[in-house]
């Protein structure tokens, strides 16, 4: 197998360029009046539809095939689920030395997220571990986040998420599960067309995305809420998340060992469990938390372009470390296909 090269230079991902200039038009021109009731429908509908194309996308049979390996998986999950939220909740000493109660919400929130697809593919293949595990377990991260981050968000976020009522857990149903279940059903129909045209609906998928911060931080904007972050505030906030990333990367890598997995294992749980969505996390952050989104998503956009650049240097590391190409077996096809999407937003 021809060997993996990844560029010497740290990657930034041109999308949180994309997201950043984004942020930068909705503080010069926010959307306000008729304007921001028609971005906030159309962000309604953005999310609606992304979570179509999230149940479209994933094979249910795949899916299934991939709970042979459960250890890996429950792993995974342990890491996202269980261990990132309760750091999140010990962070709560920071406040108000270090962080605000505004950039504590927002990353709580971050800990809830579900992890990444496609970056976690990628990194996984560069540095030579479990492609496939890789893949089951950041499809059942994304799965079950739909149902597990608006749980554990009324649970632990409370009123912080501007109110969680009966009313916000029928929008969490009818904008996020519900066109989720309906990509699910209609996806023996539609499934060769969605993979067929996964370029044109990926830029759908971001542009999607843009709206939905393009509407959040316009609300922000118009309610001032900005004057409440200064830079040494946001400086915290960057110390804090690379604390967190780096505790996470540890507890992925050498708890794999103590429980026993192999090389590409470990590497699979490392880059599947150490990492959040950011594709999950806006759409959810703004069912979630309304007006109130722009400051939730914050620390979790920061936190993507962290872990990419982070890990893009250990996948590298990996990939020089191993005395063999230790592939796992069905996974050097799903390689060609993964290298290319390392800093795509997911």
């Amino acid at each position: 197998m021809e060997r993996l090269r990844w560029p010497r230079w740290m990657p930034v991902d041109p999308y949180i360029l994309l997201l950043l200039g984004t942020v930068g038009l909705a503080a010069l021109i926010p959307a306000q009046g008729v304007a921001a009731h028609v971005a906030s429908g159309a962000s309604t509908a953005a999310i609606a539809f992304l979570f179509f194309l999230y149940g479209a996308r994933l094979s249910t049979h795949e899916a299934l095939a991939g709970l042979r390996h459960w250890r890996l998986h429950v792993t995974v999950l342990a890491c996202t689920f269980v261990i990132f939220p309760l750091l999140g909740l010990a962070a709560r000493g920071l406040v108000p030395v270090l962080l605000t109660h505004d950039l504590y919400t927002g990353l709580l929130f971050l800990t809830l997220v579900p992890s990444t697809i496609q970056s976690s593919i990628a990194f996984t293949s560069i540095a030579r571990g479990n492609v496939p595990a890789a893949i089951c377990a950041g499809s059942f991260s994304s799965l079950a986040g739909i149902v597990i981050t608006p749980v554990l968000a009324a649970a632990l976020l409370g009123n912080s998420g501007g109110g969680f009522s009966a009313d916000s857990l029928i929008k969490i149903v009818l904008q996020l599960l519900v066109p989720f279940l309906a990509g699910q059903v209609l996806r023996r129909w539609i499934g060769g067309f969605i993979t067929r045209h996964r370029k044109v609906l990926g830029l759908v998928d971001r542009g999607s995305i843009l709206l939905v911060v393009y509407t959040a931080f316009s609300e922000g904007m118009v309610q001032g809420i900005w004057h409440r972050v200064s830079p040494l505030r946001l400086g915290g906030l960057l110390v804090v998340e690379a604390a967190l990333l780096a505790v996470m990367l540890a507890l992925t890598w050498y708890g794999g060992r103590a429980l026993g997995f192999g090389r590409e294992d470990r590497i699979a749980i490392q880059f599947a469990g150490s990492k959040k969505s950011l594709a999950s996390g806006l759409p959810m952050a703004s069912v979630l938390f309304g007006a109130h989104a722009s400051l939730a998503v914050l620390p979790l956009m920061l936190f993507h372009q962290m872990q990419l650049m982070v890990c893009a240097v250990i996948a590298k590391r990996r990939s020089h470390d191993a005395r063999r190409p230790a592939v796992s077996p069905g996974s050097a096809a799903a390689s060609q296909t993964a290298v290319g999407t390392a800093t795509r937003s997911d």
